[in-house]
């Protein structure tokens, strides 16, 4: 039988919106998008590299929870507020995520505020980590 694990962390957005912050299926982990506010004292930077930050401890608390962690990943969605920042804050997923190599979209949409400078949404598989990976090349 299908295991269904939900991660709530007590955010008010996810009271009212009625979602998880993650959903385990089996070994699939879908992490919804997380912005970088800080849980315990609910200050969010207004930095975008320090909001980076937290997004990503963000993040990786919730895959903690269920038993996973960012070499799991095989898929992530980084969403920047403002095109200027995609440089920087793609640097710093890129560091994060150095030898993960997971597909990866990028986009700069409006966010539900202008104080959120870059949130990120991920998929992991548990276990991936472990996988044997065979990576073939398109380059010439």
């Amino acid at each position: 039988m299908t295991q269904v694990t939900k991660v709530k962390t007590g955010s008010h957005l996810e009271e009212l919106a009625s979602y998880s912050r993650a959903v385990a299926v089996d070994n699939w982990v879908f992490v919804s998008n997380t912005a970088g506010r800080n849980p315990e004292t609910k200050e969010l930077a207004d930095d975008v590299m320090a909001q980076a930050e937290q997004v990503f401890i963000n993040v990786e608390r919730a895959l903690a929870a269920l038993g996973a962690s960012l070499a799991d990943v095989v898929m992530s969605r980084v969403f920047i507020q403002d095109p200027n920042d995609t440089n920087n804050v793609m640097t710093f997923v890129g560091e994060k995520f150095r030898g993960v190599d997971p597909a990866t979209t990028v986009t700069s949409p409006p966010l539900a505020s202008t104080v959120y400078k870059v949130e990120l949404e991920v998929t992991a598989f548990i276990g991936a980590s472990k996988a044997n990976v065979t990576t073939i090349s398109l380059a010439q």
